[in-house]
């Protein structure tokens, strides 16, 4: 049975740096091994969460959109990969909206004291895409939201590829970048934890 993987992109431009950085990882996974679902979250329907509490009383998100289908591949992904770029220092409100509606998650664990995911070898990897050209703190203000996501998911937050100045430079011409990539695929099952920025 294959495994797994969730990839969510989550630009809302489709074809530029940050789906090109996915698409590099994901066209060199072993296609034999594991099965790969991709969300373009421009294409999907997503409210911002209310911030209404059901879920904390029901575990459940009170809201029915394109959110539902994420949802079930959350439950039933063994790695989630979610591509980024960075808007004002963190993800842009498209992916921003979609964490938002994790709480659902948040709320069956730590309020409703549900079993969610636990002991389950889940990996989370962030790919992060930032116009600017390199600085050591571009991409901090991305990692705790990503770090609370993946705890949300239950899904060991297990690396970060960062990508700076791509206003400047095309991905999948710049052979370090594009390699390091490839080799992400290539690897994913065995692959350590890693923070690469270049």
């Amino acid at each position: 049975m294959k495994k797994k993987i969730l990839a969510i992109m989550g630009s809302p431009r489709p074809k530029m740096h940050t789906n090109t950085a996915l698409d590099l990882i994901l066209d060199n996974v072993d296609h034999k091994k594991y099965e790969i679902n991709k969300f373009n979250l421009r294409e999907l329907n997503i409210s911002h969460c209310k911030g209404c509490e059901s879920c904390g009383r029901t575990g459940d998100c009170i809201l029915t959109d394109d959110m539902d289908m994420i949802y079930n591949e959350f439950d039933s992904s063994d790695i989630i990969i979610l591509a980024a770029p960075i808007y004002f220092n963190s993800v842009n409100s498209l992916t921003k909206a979609m964490i938002d509606r994790c709480q659902k998650y948040w709320s069956q664990k730590y309020i409703l004291g549900q079993n969610y995911k636990r002991d389950e070898n889940r990996k989370g990897i962030y790919i992060g895409v930032g116009g600017a050209p390199f600085t050591l703190d571009q991409f901090s203000g991305a990692i705790p939201v990503m770090d609370y996501f993946f705890r949300a998911i239950n899904a060991d937050y297990h690396g970060n590829y960062f990508i700076s100045n791509s206003d400047r430079i095309k991905i999948d011409e710049e052979i370090n970048i594009s390699s390091d990539l490839i080799k992400i695929g290539r690897e994913i099952d065995i692959i350590g934890k890693f923070n690469i920025q270049k």
